[in-house]
């Protein structure tokens, strides 16, 4: 990677797909249902890979799965996954690609019992994100106390790929924690 003469973090120089993945998403406040269960999947997906080979997929991994509609996912039968598992635009690992599946019957419960993914991810920091203050990429945790509580709670839930590092990415990319480095120009300007 290289120095960006903007202050970008660090990681967001490898590519210009990564560029724009983290001045226009990464750590922006995210409250959509379909985007925040799509992101939860991917972390997931990304699992022993890294984040440019997911990001190359992420259209891929839309049409795979109906635009990660939960209700239609979960209805996925064998004959789906075995289509899904010959599927290039993915990662063709069986364990994840049932992870989705998962996730969506998961998500169906959740929202029953929580009204919506959104309020259940933003109740765990009040709804404003928790901002961290990294000067180096090596200050940026993989994990965190609130990353393992809410892992544990996913898990509890019937949710998989659900680890406190894949649970952390996960708050990152949501702006639920907001890990951009200081003086990077996508980190929010603090409350006047």
């Amino acid at each position: 990677m290289t120095d960006d003469p903007a202050g970008r973090c660090p990681w967001a120089a490898s590519s210009p797909s990564m560029l724009a993945y983290h001045d226009e998403e990464w750590g922006r406040p995210c409250h959509d249902e379909r985007t925040l269960l799509e992101l939860l999947n991917l972390e997931g997906a990304q699992a022993g890979l890294s984040w440019s080979t997911i990001l190359a997929k992420r259209d891929g991994y839309r049409r795979a799965f109906d635009g990660f509609d939960p209700e239609r996912v979960a209805a996925y039968g064998a004959a789906r996954v075995a289509e899904l598992l010959g599927d290039p635009g993915i990662v063709r690992n069986r364990s994840k690609v049932l992870a989705v599946i998962g996730n969506a019957a998961a998500y169906s419960e959740l929202v029953a019992t929580e009204g919506s993914l959104d309020r259940y991810l933003w109740d765990w920091v009040g709804g404003v994100p928790e901002v961290h203050h990294p000067l180096a990429p090596s200050e940026v945790p993989a994990s965190s106390a609130l990353s393992e509580r809410v892992s544990r709670d996913l898990k509890r839930r019937g949710f998989r790929f659900v680890g406190p590092t894949i649970v952390q990415a996960w708050l990152q990319a949501t702006g639920v924690v907001d890990d951009h480095l200081d003086g990077c120009p996508a980190k929010p300007s603090p409350a006047a």
